[in-house]
């Protein structure tokens, strides 16, 4: 430790640390542009030039390292008149634009010019003017003669986000920050360079003149789109969300999110909204009805289903991102109504899954652990797309030495150095983990396990088990594909078998906001209880259908709506009328997680809570309201709350972390069936994850979410005898598509890339089905 004097205070900061930081220890401001807390030192603003007691000249503080003794003045009028003359030259080319600056009223450079500015400009010349950048469809750069050169933009591309998009052309008064050769900015994580933006150069694009920052009502959330849970901040203006930026909070998400949790309220104002309960009349017309008329109709139409099939004739389907509170009730109804077939887990493919797990499956550790971990072994996950913020985390690991391998079917760039990768089709998965496992084993030195004993373990795999064997705290973690495999069990009890032998954690990523919550909550079916999977091949006689739109959500898109279509009796519960109109008899509207109250548990098992940031849209009620009523209309026992907090407490009153276990029953083995000649990979890009994301219209914009081709690497190709811009049929037992074949080096041998979560790809079934190809 060190000790010095700042303003007459004295403070002890570690060796290295640089005279900011003893300042922002002791709660002294000093003023400040391009330093960041979470970025690299550039000082080259100097607007935090302090004295330095026997130093010639004032001294950057962001760029100062500490000494013993050493005496610091912010406030001196050396100190002062170094930071008014940085001032001065900051303004000299900065436009006077502040009244139509999107910037206004939130500006680091207007908040200081009040303290160390003048009233006047000595400066008479001509101000330079840069002409505006177009950056994509996210971040505004319209009014790039705002930017003071900071270089924080640039310096969160390369060091938080892993790609420079943007860099500083130029020198002098003729810099300017631009995109390569006018790309659009394209990372997962953009619209963070609108955040740490001190001035108006950087602005969100959706948000444009929409609304003035005193206008709006500060009200806090927790985002619904993966298993991170960021905390939030959702700004109001009247009853309508007009931006999202985050809470910082550094267990969990620091002061970061990605653009899916930034854009999406654009989602929740679409048009698409049902503002009223419908029921379809005879003739198959929508017409709209009051609640009542709503709820009885529900009713009736279950309590026939029951009369008639039993109460096994009911299934109810939620998606993953539905409040705690919402499962706890919609389970809570089955069960009354006489069924254990309740299931939010619409793309797991495996009915064995359950029986296999000892507990509810969850990350194995805190989110913030993930920065010690040395090493790291993801299985089946495309991480930028399904957890941005957690692959940020590895990032960030990763520079302070962290090895991370990889055992995939698409090898996409993680934007972080990558020890060893096993690209392979999902089919081969099993034996890719059992190879690492067998290579492990020699390189410990330790009998290789009987199941994995007929592996070879081959050079790649031998490469993730050197990794791994060098570690000391190692994690192997099951992304969002491993988890809709279709020996998802099997393929768990591997990577926990991995684990085990390699002395570190199983992980799961968890694909929903609330995945964890979901499985605490007893959404999830009981013994006589069938899966998603077994509900909707199998088709039920009535469905109560939560948040989801199936065609798009379910792995087998196009079986959904089959069964729901030929079913008796079919409720949607669901914020978006075009969800649910091809196929319920009754739609309820219920809100999206900004209007209503609720609680996500997160994948490290962290409840959070928020209330509701605007007033339901036109008649939409919150789900767990809607669910509550329609247990009381049907003269249900058990459904008396009056408030989302005493549904909480109901199902999440005891210690949370003792429910939470990784343990896998069932058996490690190799894969047994004969191979796949050739493999969907249909992962699901980042902006298609759910309802809200899939109508937020910036977002649907970007290059990821355009319309999926057939993505097949050179190698697969040549075997097809195909060339990239052949156009191609493609088939599967259940459906076929047409479309066009591209080259796309990331795919494994033997498999197709055509993303899930599109309408034009659902007739093709499951993500990871086999298929076959013709030429047109």
């Amino acid at each position: 430790m060190v000790e010095l004097t700042i303003d007459g205070k004295s403070v002890e900061v570690p060796e290295g640390s640089m005279v900011m930081h003893a300042a922002h220890k002791l709660g002294t401001y000093v003023p400040h542009f391009c330093y960041h807390k979470k970025l690299s030192i550039a000082a080259n603003c100097r607007m935090c030039l302090v004295e330095v007691e026997k130093a010639p000249k004032a001294l950057p503080a962001c760029a100062t390292p500490v000494t013993n003794g050493m005496v610091v003045h912010t406030q001196s009028e050396k100190a002062v008149a170094a930071q008014k003359s940085v001032m001065e030259f900051l303004l000299i080319n900065h436009p006077l634009d502040c009244p139509i600056c999107d910037q206004g009223g939130e500006c680091q450079l207007q908040d200081l010019a009040v303290g160390y500015g003048q009233s006047y400009s000595r400066y008479e010349e001509e101000k330079r003017v840069v002409f505006h950048k177009s950056l994509g469809p996210l971040v505004s750069a319209e009014e790039m003669s705002r930017c003071i050169h900071c270089t924080r933009c640039v310096r969160f591309g390369q060091e938080i986000a892993g790609v420079m998009e943007l860099g500083m052309l130029g020198r002098g008064e003729h810099s300017e920050i631009t995109s390569f050769v006018g790309r659009a900015v394209e990372s997962e994580l953009s619209g963070n360079m609108i955040d740490i933006c001190p001035v108006g150069a950087l602005t969100s694009k959706p948000f444009r003149y929409q609304a003035r920052t005193w206008e709006l009502a500060r009200r806090r959330s927790v985002s619904p789109h993966d298993s991170v849970g960021a905390n939030l901040v959702v700004q109001v203006k009247g009853e309508k969300v007009l931006r999202v930026v985050p809470f910082e909070n550094d267990a969990v998400n620091e002061c970061w999110i990605s653009d899916r949790d930034r854009f999406s309220y654009e989602g929740i104002n679409s048009d698409d909204r049902l503002t009223a309960p419908m029921v379809r009349a005879c003739g198959g017309e929508w017409r709209e009805v009051s609640w009542s008329d709503a709820l009885s109709a529900v009713a009736e139409g279950l309590k026939d289903v029951r009369e008639h099939a039993g109460g096994a004739g009911i299934g109810a389907l939620a998606s993953e991102y539905a409040t705690t509170e919402e499962y706890a009730l919609l389970a809570r109804l089955m069960r009354a109504l006489g069924s254990e077939n309740v299931d939010f887990r619409l793309r797991q493919t495996d009915d064995d899954f359950d029986a296999a797990l000892e507990g509810t499956p969850w990350l194995g550790m805190d989110i913030a652990d993930l920065d010690s971990v040395d090493r790291v072994l993801v299985i089946g996950s495309a991480i930028r797309a399904e957890h941005p913020l957690l692959a940020q985390r590895l990032r960030q690991a990763a520079k302070r030495g962290t090895q991370v391998s990889f055992i995939d079917a698409l090898a996409e760039d993680p934007l972080l150095p990558v020890a060893a990768r096993l690209t392979v089709a999902p089919a081969q998965w099993l034996d890719a983990v059992a190879q690492v496992v067998v290579a492990l084993a020699k390189a410990k030195e330790l009998p290789v396990p009987q199941w994995a004993g007929t592996i070879e373990a081959g050079e790649t795999a031998q490469a993730i088990a050197a990794s791994l064997v060098a570690g000391e705290k190692v994690a192997v973690l099951l992304g969002n594909q491993a988890l809709s495999h279709a020996q998802a069990s099997t393929l768990a009890a591997n990577a926990a078998a991995l684990a085990e032998l390699a002395g570190g954690t199983l992980g799961f990523l968890g694909a929903g906001g609330n995945t964890v919550g979901g499985y605490l909550a007893g959404a999830t079916p009981g013994k006589a209880g069938r899966t998603a999977a077994s509900m909707l091949s199998e088709p039920l006689n009535a469905y109560l259908v939560l948040h989801t739109e199936p065609v798009l959500d379910a792995d087998n898109g196009a079986k959904a709506i089959a069964a729901l279509q030929a079913a008796q009796f079919a409720v949607a519960l669901t914020p978006y009328r075009s969800a649910a109109e091809d196929w319920a008899h009754v739609m309820l509207p219920v809100t999206p997680f900004t209007e209503t109250s609720g609680t996500f548990v997160n994948a490290q098992g962290l409840a959070q809570s928020f209330k509701g940031t605007t007033a339901p849209k036109g008649q939409a009620r919150p789900g767990w309201k809607v669910l509550r009523v329609l247990g009381n209309v049907l003269g249900l026992e058990g459904f008396d709350e009056e408030t989302s907090e005493a549904v909480r407490d109901s199902v999440l009153g005891g210690n949370i972390r003792a429910a939470l276990s990784n343990g896998i029953k069932a058996a490690p083995a190799v894969s047994a069936s004969a191979p796949v000649k050739l493999q969907r990979v249909g992962d699901v890009p980042i902006y298609r994850s759910d309802a809200i994301v899939r109508r937020a219209e910036s977002l649907q914009a970007m290059r990821v979410s355009r319309l999926p081709v057939a993505g097949i690497n050179a190698a697969t190709l040549a075997e097809l005898g195909l060339e990239a811009g052949t156009p191609i049929r493609v088939g599967s037992q259940v459906g076929s598509i047409e479309t066009v074949a591209e080259l796309d080096k990331t795919v494994a041998d033997g498999c197709i890339r055509l993303a899930a979560a599109f309408e034009q790809t659902a007739a093709l079934g499951g993500s990871q089905v086999e298929l076959s190809v013709e030429r047109l």
